[in-house]
């Protein structure tokens, strides 16, 4: 009988709602059912299985193991405030030792036995079944939920039975942190403060220039079609001496390793500086960044742009938004590389990390602010930088930072009184995805006369990335994961789920299958989600299991390997996903789970971009289309005709669901 994840995550949270005090029941009604919101105060009961211990589950305190198989990095800290029950080899098991808990009584902190979690995990999971009591999760001696011994305090302790009390240290890091939303930050009112400063990235020349290898199939990016409109749209360059860039951005473009343009690359730069907006559509991993990058840097060492620390307010030249902490922080590192040698500033800003650090960041000089848009809009409002001198705003994931989930942020940003208005300023828009929805509502950041570059079409997949598609029905997944996982021979591979204690038990699973994995999501604090993608970049761990928040700009350097667990509600997020593969030319393999239950609307759009990218359609897909069970239009390539209004009028449903917008900051 193969278990029913999505109904036991279902039946975890049904147990513990009448085990709520009152108090927590009326905070839980408050925010809609959503134990994660902003207002949430944690107890003893977090809202994961994973994060039973008391306090803050993602606290410093509770991290990663260095044990082989564990899915993080121990950061050494003193965990003396939590009753620690691990598994040898898999979440942070280690030998029997006594700690002491908060109220100085002995805890012992289990190891050795192959398990996952505590007795109470065991007992909550073997309710409707006796032979899990001795089996395990899988029915499988040393599974989820065994554990050698407890002592009688353990045994009398409030938290017994409590199916949120699972004693796990960081099964997969303590997963069920605090919804900070956009802000991203809890305030003091409302619980601890965050005060991670994260380290500073190295500064050798070395590290700062590191790049990504092209593939075998880089060059061919020059036989991807190129579509411009727009009034008397500015000529393609050749190559970068044909940019006329700086001496000195020349030399780091050299240093970078770059001696080709991309096609958009091609295009973006002469755009950008002509002084014109754009709009800029190519498919992943073609060198967004490096277009509006560029151009930007080059005028400024042209205008004599340099940072000063004797400021009251700074000033920035330009403003980087992303989506994510990860991609603003990707970002802010290729822009370190083109100033490298310059008194150009850039810094980075974004939530879960101290508000302090961030201001400190700023007042050392900043020209380039590259910031997710919480923390950016924090750091205005306390008057820390002035927009006047803003010459630039670079949209970079535009599709999402103008959909539903930034949307308002990012009006409010151009509303701010001190934002130059759109005729005075350049405003440049980014990603391999533009639904037309989203095209209508970038009139109100862009000029009437911007231009519109597609490189491709507007949701098209790269040709590099090799897709599958394989009917799995939900049930069958784990089984069907272990496979593909087990015949890859260790490959880098990212594996995506629709939700985040999901990414948090198939991480679990994977380890205890003996395939070390780690996760990241949006719960989970920053130095966590740090250390994850350091664990995954370097090998430690050849899986990473993820949410959409890692589905966009990230750059992984060989990510051989994406699946899709779980498809996403939209095809735009489908290519983005995909698109953590094949980069820079470099081959990539991408299997989708597709299950008829759940999936069926997807069904024209896939449809559409395997045929685009002229990937193999199988049968049964063309079948299922054919009959129409698809009742979602397709959101595939779609122009619109540049003479047509650019105003939004507010009655087009957003392709992005509540549910997406849920998985992302």
């Amino acid at each position: 009988m193969e278990e029913d994840w999505d109904l036991e995550l279902l039946e975890q949270e049904a147990a513990a709602a009448p085990l709520r005090r009152p108090e927590e029941q009326q905070v839980w009604s408050a925010n809609s059912g959503r134990p994660n919101s902003p207002s949430h105060r944690f107890s003893s009961r977090p809202s994961s299985p994973l994060s039973g211990l008391p306090g803050r589950p993602n606290s410093p305190f509770f991290g990663f193991s260095q044990n082989k198989g564990s899915l993080g990095a121990n950061e050494g800290l003193n965990r003396s405030l939590h009753a620690q029950r691990g598994t040898r080899g898999c979440f942070g098991g280690r030998d029997s030792v006594v700690h002491q808990n908060r109220e100085d009584q002995p805890v012992t902190r289990l190891g050795r036995g192959r398990s996952f979690g505590s007795r109470d995990f065991q007992e909550r999971n073997s309710t409707n079944d006796p032979g899990m009591r001795e089996q395990g999760f899988r029915r499988v001696p040393g599974s989820f939920g065994q554990s050698k011994s407890f002592n009688s305090e353990e045994r009398n302790s409030p938290l017994r039975g409590n199916p949120f009390a699972a004693g796990v240290r960081g099964a997969a890091g303590g997963l069920a942190g605090v919804h900070k939303g956009h802000c991203e930050e809890i305030d003091s009112g409302r619980g601890p403060k965050v005060t991670y400063v994260p380290p500073p990235p190295p500064d050798d020349e070395q590290s700062i220039f590191a790049c990504y290898q092209t593939g075998i199939n880089f060059d061919k990016y020059d036989e991807c079609t190129a579509d411009m409109s727009g009034i008397d749209p500015p000529s393609p360059l050749l190559t970068f001496e044909a940019a006329n860039f700086s001496q000195t951005l020349r030399k780091n473009i050299s240093r970078t390793g770059y001696s080709k343009l991309t096609p958009v690359q091609k295009y973006s730069i002469p755009v950008v500086q002509a002084g014109r907006d754009l709009m800029a559509c190519a498919q992943t991993g073609s060198g967004k960044t490096a277009a509006f990058l560029l151009p930007i840097v080059d005028q400024m060492m042209k205008d004599g742009v340099t940072a000063s620390v004797f400021q009251k307010q700074q000033e920035p030249r330009c403003i980087i938004v992303a989506p994510t902490r990860e991609l603003i922080n990707q970002i802010f590192l290729e822009a370190r590389k083109f100033v490298y040698g310059t008194c150009i500033r850039p810094v980075v800003i974004y939530g879960g990390t101290q508000t302090g650090h961030s201001i400190r960041q700023i007042m050392q000089g900043c020209n380039i602010l590259c910031a997710t848009p919480g923390r950016l809009l924090d750091i205005i409002e306390k008057g820390k930088i002035s927009l006047v001198e803003v010459k630039y705003l670079v949209l970079d994931e535009a599709d999402r930072m103008l959909d539903m989930g930034f949307g308002l942020d990012m009006k409010k940003l151009i509303s701010y009184p001190d934002m130059p208005a759109k005729d005075r300023r350049q405003t440049l828009m980014f990603s391999a995805t533009f639904p037309e929805e989203v095209q209508r509502l970038a009139g109100e950041f862009l000029k009437t006369d911007y231009i519109f570059l597609v490189i491709g079409n507007t949701c098209g997949a790269c040709s590099d990335v090799q897709q599958n598609i394989l009917q799995v029905p939900r049930l069958s997944k784990r089984d069907k994961l272990i496979e593909i996982l087990q015949s890859t021979g260790g490959e880098r591979t990212m594996v995506f789920v629709d939700t985040k204690k999901k990414a948090d038990y198939l991480a679990a699973f994977l380890c205890q299958e003996n395939l070390p994995s780690t996760s990241i999501h949006g719960d989970r604090e920053q130095r966590e989600r740090e250390i994850a993608l350091r664990d995954f970049r370097s090998g430690k761990c050849q899986i990473l299991v993820a949410t959409s928040v890692a589905a966009r700009g990230l750059d992984i350097e060989n990510v051989q390997h994406v699946i899709n667990f779980d498809l996403p509600n939209t095809i735009e997020d489908y290519v983005h996903r995909i698109g953590r593969t094949g980069r820079c030319g470099n081959p990539g393999k991408a299997v989708s789970f597709f299950d008829d239950q759940s999936d069926g609307h997807l069904v024209q759009s896939l449809l559409k971009v395997l045929s685009e990218a002229q990937q193999e359609v199988p049968v049964w897909l063309e079948e299922m289309a054919v009959e129409g069970t698809n009742t979602v239009p397709s959101l595939g390539a779609r122009r619109i005709n540049t003479g047509s209004s650019r105003v939004n009028p507010g009655e087009k449903r957003m392709s992005y669901t509540e549910r997406t917008f849920q998985s992302w900051e």
